[in-house]
């Protein structure tokens, strides 16, 4: 209706200054605004999808290397790369290992030109930054080649890291399992896949036939500060049936078995602790059939099975706790 504002959407973004993962607003402009406050190489490779020229990097200035601070996008402000994650790739465009948070930044298939690539956004304002290749150094093995003149330095003493932990449980159909863990406050991000298996990077055509070993798995980041990994181990227990084997509901299979892969030893004994806690309780008749390992490379599905049933406007159908 006429007189009534679009409310800006609101994402969680880190904050590199605090350390925290905070709500922001989207940035949605006009391209007459954006014009307005980017220079005509900012505007052409932000917006119109450019690219500069390598070696050209006096459009933007980056740091000599032992200065401390971060990238942040040059249209919104949004933090994107610490500068100790840059290394020189001898490409001509800044480089990096990893972004200060997957949170800030957003990838996409980009098939123009004639070639396959995977493109990088800012997550706020859905600038154009660069593309992102699988031909890094170690320890990401990820080469993030960005435009320098995306980008603006600000110099900070002591910009913090994320520090949030994994998860990784698996309880049945993936998609109603992330549906459960991504409405915990404290959870930041989950994606769903594979773990577990024998086959490496497996389809989840693959895993279906039950002969590859691997279960339907979702993988969480959350903030120990605001839930804890014994909640995250109470939530588990309460949207599933861990006593029947490589079953839940109608789904059959070892790829739908109950299943905790611990991350580090303190987490190995919390869900040991956990579960013996639940097999005394006598909340379950029969035995408690769940495995306790540790954490398995993990593969992620395909982009249809993320975040399934949020994608689609339904309300998921299994996995809702128990009262």
């Amino acid at each position: 209706m006429e007189g009534f504002a679009k409310k800006p959407e609101r994402i969680k973004i880190f904050n590199a200054l605090t350390g925290r993962v905070e709500e922001s607003e989207k940035v949605d402009k006009t391209d007459a605004e954006w014009k307005k406050i980017l220079t005509p190489e900012q505007y052409n490779v932000t917006r119109a999808k450019g690219t500069e020229k390598p070696f050209s990097g006096s459009l933007c200035s980056i740091p000599k290397k032992g200065k401390r601070g971060l990238f942040k996008c040059v249209a919104c402000g949004t933090d994107l790369f610490l500068v100790e994650k840059e290394f020189d790739s001898g490409t001509g465009w800044p480089s990096f290992l990893e972004p200060v948070s997957e949170l800030n930044i957003t990838t996409r298939a980009d098939d123009r030109f004639g070639m396959s690539r995977v493109e990088v956004l800012c997550a706020r304002c859905s600038a154009h930054l660069g593309h992102v290749f699988d031909d890094g150094p170690p320890p990401t093995g990820k080469r993030y080649c960005i435009n320098s003149v995306a980008l603006k330095f600000v110099e900070i003493e002591k910009p913090k890291k994320e520090k949030l932990e994994k998860a990784v449980f698996g309880a049945g159909c993936f998609w109603g399992v992330e549906a459960a863990f991504a409405q915990a406050k404290g959870v930041i991000r989950t994606r769903v896949g594979f773990a577990g298996g024998n086959l490496k990077s497996p389809s989840y055509k693959d895993v279906s036939t039950g002969k590859t070993g691997h279960a339907e798995v979702v993988e969480l980041e959350y903030d120990p500060n605001v839930i804890s990994y014994n909640k995250l181990l109470d939530l588990f227990w309460n949207i599933h049936d861990p006593t029947t084997l490589n079953r839940q509901g109608p789904d059959a299979g070892s790829q739908y078995r109950s299943v905790i892969f611990y991350q580090t030893p303190e987490q190995g004994e919390l869900a040991r602790l956990s579960k013996k806690r639940i097999e005394e309780s006598g909340k379950f008749k029969s035995p408690v059939v769940t495995q306790i390992i540790p954490g398995k490379e993990f593969y992620q599905a395909e982009d249809y099975h993320q975040r399934y049933y949020e994608k689609r406007g339904l309300k998921p159908t299994c996995h809702i706790p128990n009262a």
